[in-house]
């Protein structure tokens, strides 16, 4: 196996594995706040402004893999 194809599976694997953690947390976020809402609809905007900014969290550890993708496919 050459430099050039370890890269590529390094960035797959990197990205695969980094993906699975936000995508758990973020249907995890999602249900809860559905089963919030389900049982107090009068705080829905409470709840649904606290689940994007838990989404937009979950959302940036997904970047970070992506950034350490990108540096081991380029460095």
């Amino acid at each position: 196996m050459d430099i050039a194809s370890a890269k590529v599976i390094g960035m797959a694997l990197a990205v695969g594995i980094g993906m699975i953690g936000p995508g758990i947390g973020i249907g995890l976020i999602a249900g809860k706040a559905l089963e919030a809402i389900g049982r107090n609809p009068e705080a829905s905007g409470k709840i649904q402004a606290l689940m994007f900014i838990g989404i937009a969290f979950a959302e940036a550890l997904a970047i970070f893999a992506i950034v350490i993708a990108f540096i081991v496919k380029y460095a």
